[in-house]
């Protein structure tokens, strides 16, 4: 099964962008996972092509149009299709290490990148969108947030990552942020590499490792221990 991604929306050519370099870019170039894009405006309204209006009620901005925005996710996303259907939204679910597993084990998803005030909320109830956030703050457009969702899944994907075991000793892997690490020369600027890592004791390794993740946790996101 390869993960299959498909974007529907206003501004294709921001893809594959950063995602086509690396080791997205690697994997994708060796079929390792599958990347479509769907212009959202080729589903538009009308002569125009018209993809929003203004919304019910009044206020400032637009609101992309559920018919429409439902017509383009039912071509990609027909009956039967099992992959998720994802809006993103900064009224989402927090994108964390957990929810990226959980879609990287799947066949892929179908992402809606929003934009202007929102999304015409009949269409996420009737498509059954989930919204998805990667942080407490406002984007000009869901295309940003959909290439670091989907960043982090494609290099959880099998045979993405040289190495296997990096992707275990990472931050929110274990519940905790990562150690710090060290490399060559072994003292720069007067400032020498800690001796437990190079004393050859393993398990003293694995210790001040574990001590050394478990403190900056504490130190810089205790929330994450609760």
């Amino acid at each position: 099964m390869t993960f299959r991604a498909s974007i529907i929306t206003l501004y294709p050519e921001m893809f594959p962008g950063p995602l086509g370099v690396s080791l997205a870019g690697k994997a994708l170039e060796d079929g390792k996972w599958l990347l479509e894009t769907l212009a959202l405006r080729e589903f538009g309204a009308g002569r125009h092509r018209m993809v929003d209006d203004t919304p019910a009620g009044g206020g400032a901005g637009m609101v992309l149009r559920a018919d429409v925005l439902a017509n383009a996710i039912d071509s990609v996303s027909p009956a039967g299709d099992n992959r998720p259907r994802l809006l993103m939204s900064p009224r989402g679910r927090p994108l964390t290490q957990e929810l990226v597993r959980e879609l990287a084990a799947g066949p892929g998803a179908v992402i809606v990148c929003g934009r202007f005030e929102g999304v015409d909320e009949r269409v996420i109830e009737a498509r059954g969108l989930v919204e998805v956030s990667v942080g407490d703050y406002i984007l000009s457009g869901g295309e940003p947030a959909a290439l670091v969702l989907l960043d982090a899944i494609v290099r959880l994907l099998p045979g993405v990552m040289g190495n296997e075991l990096s992707g275990m000793h990472e931050s929110f892997e274990g519940g905790l942020l990562e150690h710090p690490h060290y490399t060559r020369p072994a003292e720069w600027e007067g400032r020498e590499i800690p001796a437990v890592l190079t004393s050859g004791n393993h398990a003293a390794v694995e210790k001040w490792r574990h001590e050394q993740a478990l403190n900056l946790t504490r130190e810089r996101r205790p929330d994450i221990l609760k």
